[in-house]
């Protein structure tokens, strides 16, 4: 273990993250847009693609892997729908996915690779900034079998390892409906959490196991995991074991001498203590970035200008309105003005969304009514 190198967190407070959602090298041009292979054919149908990042590359993720994401990774996921089902008429929305462990490179390239798609759909899309751990529930909603984030990268994963030689690791499950999410955590005993479900992988033997608060949902969606595992790797045994009912062969299962590297030593990163509404108005008129605050509370689509861009923090998701009349600047910075705003609050890393006025967005709409 000592020869391990412990992976590098992902850091909000990086400047160089102030490049999301923008290009102050050159101008992205349809062009450019059109000459990545990865977006042949891309939006062209209802359904979702996804894209892995590789070595600045963009790569198309396997479909029957879909829903699987690694924390060391970054992602590009497409959305292609019809706001109206009657209607011909297709939307697209676009979430980067940010791993924990994710270069800077790999988030940097997505970040940009994000505004370039959204050039190839004539700048009809939707954007989105998701960081792992605090999705939005539009990102989750589009994995309604399961939402799954395992350790290290795509290349280190698991999928070709034989259960004899397996890896031990916890699983862990948690939300409601169709929200779930698997997880894998450090293999500690100790740092199980009552209110979920947790599935103990041994490779040929399988415990899931039910804290005492757990919901039927996350019960439910463990079983259905169990069983894939049991199905793929044929003579595997399982057990069902409720908290406080353990065998000694669990308990012993777990080894004395894990390090815990999935502790969350940025306090600002789960706090949202402040979920008052600040509506933001963002102006480069003057050379320098300003931004000046124009309502607190409750807010309404009136409060929004064509000319100008704003940023709109809810506390648990922040939203960038872009004027049809805005700067040409303004417009392709959208993500970047949210983050430097965000910087500075004590809820860095929630949930962005771009929305270009005309444009059609549900969580949007739900946050300027509440």
């Amino acid at each position: 273990m000592s020869g391990l190198v412990k992976p590098k967190k992902y850091d909000w407070k990086d400047s160089n993250l102030a490049m999301f959602g923008s290009d102050t090298e050159k101008e992205v041009k349809k062009e450019a847009a059109e000459s990545e292979p990865a977006w042949e054919g891309a939006g062209q149908e209802e359904g979702l693609q996804i894209w892995r990042i590789v070595n600045f590359e963009v790569t198309s993720w396997p479909k029957e892997d879909y829903g699987k994401f690694y924390s060391g990774d970054s992602y590009i996921v497409l959305n292609t729908y019809k706001p109206d089902p009657d209607a011909d008429k297709l939307a697209w929305d676009i979430h980067f996915w940010i791993g924990k462990y994710s270069s800077q490179d790999e988030y940097g390239t997505a970040a940009y690779k994000t505004v370039e798609l959204d050039c190839y759909l004539d700048d009809m899309a939707t954007q989105h900034r998701e960081v792992q751990d605090h999705e939005s529930e539009e990102f989750l909603e589009l994995f309604p079998h399961l939402f799954e984030i395992m350790k290290g990268g795509a290349d280190s994963g698991f999928r070709h390892v034989e259960p004899e030689t397996y890896e031990p690791r916890l699983l862990h499950f948690s939300g409601m409906k169709k929200n779930i999410v698997v997880k894998e955590v450090p293999l500690i005993r100790e740092k199980m959490i009552s209110d979920d479900v947790y599935i103990l992988d041994n490779g040929m033997k399988l415990y899931q196991w039910n804290g005492s608060g757990c919901n039927k949902d996350e019960r439910f969606k463990a079983m259905q995991f169990l069983n894939e595992l049991k199905s793929e790797r044929g003579n595997a045994e399982s057990e069902v074991v409720d908290e406080g009912d353990e065998p000694s062969e669990f308990n012993d299962a777990f080894p004395a001498d894990v390090e815990d590297d999935d502790d969350d030593d940025d306090e600002q990163m789960s706090a949202f203590s402040d979920e008052t509404k600040n509506l933001y108005r963002v102006s480069d008129d003057s050379g320098d970035l300003t931004f000046s605050l124009v309502k607190e509370g409750d807010v309404s689509l009136d409060d929004f200008v064509s000319s100008d861009v704003f940023v709109l923090d809810t506390g648990k998701m922040a939203y960038v309105w872009v004027g049809s009349d805005a700067s040409a600047g303004e417009k392709k910075n959208g993500l970047a003005y949210a983050h430097k705003k965000l910087m500075e609050t004590n809820h860095p890393v929630i949930p962005i969304t771009v929305v270009k006025e005309g444009s059609h967005s549900r969580s949007f709409m739900n946050a300027i009514a509440a």
